[in-house]
């Protein structure tokens, strides 16, 4: 038989059944009594005899033990995966026992002047049966864990974090046995929660190249992240060290629970492989829920590209909000659909209602505006994706200014209290169609709330908010690597120092609702992008966390800029101050201004030239209303050269 075999048949063996462990109890507990009458024998002298002899002795001894057994449950673990609750079932059971046996002899003492037991064996019985019977469970326990530890089929793995979260991960894993996929062999503490050298009986390294190197000498390739401590460190930068030296990260949800007490207790989902998203969230922004409540609950909300990355996102988070209905806006039929599907999962108690319609068709919006009367307008409807605006100028202005004029004048028309619109840092020193179209936007909606103000400050409130790429949404460049990844490479980037600001989806849409609240009209929210994420980095990582090595398992090529693409998105423009305001994740920007009468009439006559399909002229009137607009690696530079 190999060694193999024999690691089979030994972790295939089945658990020992509750009334087999309550006969070796009792065995053991027959061998303590006799060990207590022989010591008890040779060191004391008795002076009179028990009530019982010896055998009688044993057998009340024993059915009084098997009776605490089952009171305290002694036998109903698994004796290979025994814990320190199980050690102190088996102290409770053997003092119970002890002490009433001890009363028993006091009771006859006082009563007939004699005592069934001796004193003294009963003293001894106490330390020697809860020795025996906690040495039985922590020797199966470490026979099986000192088997499966060298023939086990399980890799092993360090854990980084050593407070609640981590130890429950160690404790899943042991407890699993030979079904687990991972054995914890150590523990990792950046030194900001390192109070002991030895958690349940494994090395606590401090985070350095050394203890990297230990693991290693190890064969350990895998460490798992708890999921507290990802929510203490900076995962990407904190978690590189990893990245670098092939070491597989890994994490598991945590799903907190209250026990019996009220007191909280972590336990931990299954593990699996960290997300390229996990390494770059940031910290949890915080917002005034209170002010986002202020102005949608018990209100109509409307949200214009209801179904796309953003605009579902908003909807999710606005319902969490109680509004009094929230119309889903979308000409996209089938996203549209997916998400009521979700929604009447997720929020079956809240009012929604889908709409096809196409913010390009001004009667339809009139028609949804008559019908419905919406309070507050998040508009998120726009196309966005940088090279095909290149090639269809014509639809990024019926898309992106025409569809926001439409929704902009109808919600003064019919009173809107609040319009948010969802721009871009694109829209910033623009070199594209698309980061243009929307720079023609904001200049729209601001130029038109400052005119209304001046008659009636009461007026609809229009706030623009800009932020950079969204992690995860849909046709961004995480989803595409992923595919290039799964396909075996090459993964593809533009240029080797090409640099893009991430946010997750959630992160933005908080703090579009923080923007509306803020926001007195005609202001464009900036939002705190962090640290700009270099694209190449962002695809070796990826490579890395999907198990292959870059350069040499997967290949990145570079295949140029794309047509008005460049290298690093700016989030003002160079003219451009900011202020603050009362959330620091969140700055106004201090834009050029433009008369309401001058970018109306500009707009308009943009509008009617991009209905007549001529591209060029398009782009050279885009280029009059926004001069900062400088086309890149575009067929469109030559209106520029003639400037």
């Amino acid at each position: 038989m190999t060694r193999s075999d024999i690691f089979s048949h030994f972790s295939n063996l089945s658990y020992l059944p509750r009334w087999g462990v309550l006969l070796l109890d009792m065995l053991l507990s027959i061998i303590a009594f006799a060990i207590s009458i022989a010591v008890g024998s040779h060191f004391f002298t008795y002076t009179g005899d028990a009530l019982l002899n010896f055998s009688m002795q044993a057998i009340v001894l024993v059915i009084v033990q098997v009776i605490f057994f089952c009171v305290f449950r002694t036998f109903s673990g698994i004796i290979r995966y025994s814990t320190f609750m199980d050690i102190l079932k088996v102290l409770s059971s053997v003092m119970a026992t002890t002490i009433l046996l001890l009363i028993t002899n006091l009771v006859f003492d006082i009563q007939i002047g004699a005592k069934p037991f001796l004193n003294t064996v009963l003293i001894i019985y106490l330390p020697m049966a809860f020795i025996l019977l906690v040495c039985f469970r922590i020797g199966v326990k470490t026979i099986y864990e000192s088997v499966m530890q060298n023939w086990g089929h399980s890799k092993k793995v360090f854990i980084y974090g050593t407070k609640s979260a981590g130890q429950a991960i160690a404790k899943m894993l042991r407890s699993s046995g030979a079904m687990a996929s991972y054995r914890p062999v150590g523990f990792i503490s950046d030194g900001r929660d390192m109070r002991v050298h030895s958690i349940q009986g494994l090395n606590v390294y401090l985070m350095s190249e050394k203890t990297i190197a230990i693991m290693k000498s190890k064969g350990v390739s895998d460490v798992i992240v708890s999921p507290i401590k990802m929510k203490e460190i900076n995962p990407a930068q904190d978690l590189q060290i990893f990245l670098k030296n092939d070491i597989n990260i890994l994490t598991a949800p945590a799903i907190t629970k209250f026990g019996d007490n009220n007191e909280e207790e972590v336990h931990i989902g299954r593990i699996e492989s960290i997300h390229i998203e996990d390494l770059l969230e940031r910290p949890t922004i915080n917002i005034n829920t209170d002010n986002v409540s202020a102005i949608i609950k018990d209100q109509i909300v409307m949200i214009t590209g209801a179904a796309g990355s953003i605009g579902s996102e908003i909807v999710r988070q606005v319902l969490s909000f109680y509004p009094k209905a929230a119309i889903l806006l979308e000409q996209a039929e089938s996203p549209l659909h997916d998400l009521r599907m979700d929604l009447q999962h997720q929020f079956p108690d809240e009012i929604f209602i889908p709409i096809i319609g196409d913010v390009r068709n001004r009667e339809k919006m009139r028609e949804v505006f008559e019908e419905y009367h919406p309070d507050v307008v998040f508009h998120a409807a726009a196309y966005k994706h940088v090279p095909l605006m290149e090639e269809f100028p014509n639809e990024a202005i019926q898309a992106n200014v025409l569809g926001t004029k439409n929704v902009a004048d109808l919600s003064v028309e019919f009173g809107v209290k609040r319009f948010v619109m969802i721009s871009t840092d694109k829209a910033v020193n623009p070199t594209n169609v698309m980061g243009a179209s929307k720079r023609i936007a904001e200049i729209y909606v601001q130029s038109l709330f400052r005119k209304l103000h001046q008659e009636n400050p009461n007026c609809t409130k229009f706030i623009t908010t800009r932020f950079g790429n969204v992690l995860g949404s849909n046709g961004s460049v995480i989803p595409f690597f992923k595919k290039q990844i799964a396909q075996g490479g090459p993964v593809t980037v533009t240029h080797p120092d090409i640099i893009r600001f991430f946010m997750t989806i959630p992160e933005a849409c908080t703090l579009v609702l923080e923007a509306a609240t803020l926001g007195n009209g005609g202001e464009i929210f900036v939002f705190d992008m962090g640290h700009p994420v270099k694209i190449a980095d962002l695809a070796r990582n990826m490579i890395r966390l999907a198990g292959y090595r870059p350069d040499i398992d997967i290949h990145i090529t570079y295949t140029g800029l794309r047509p008005g693409e460049k290298l690093y998105e700016e989030v003002l423009n160079q003219k451009e101050t900011t202020l603050p305001t009362t959330n620091n994740k969140i700055m106004i920007a201090r834009v050029r201004e433009v008369e309401y009468q001058q970018a109306q009439q500009q707009i308009e006559t943009l509008i009617t030239t991009s209905q007549r399909e001529n591209a060029m002229n398009t782009v050279a009137q885009m280029k009059q209303i926004v001069p900062e607009f400088k086309s890149k690696n575009s067929i469109f530079e030559q209106l520029d050269k003639r400037n």
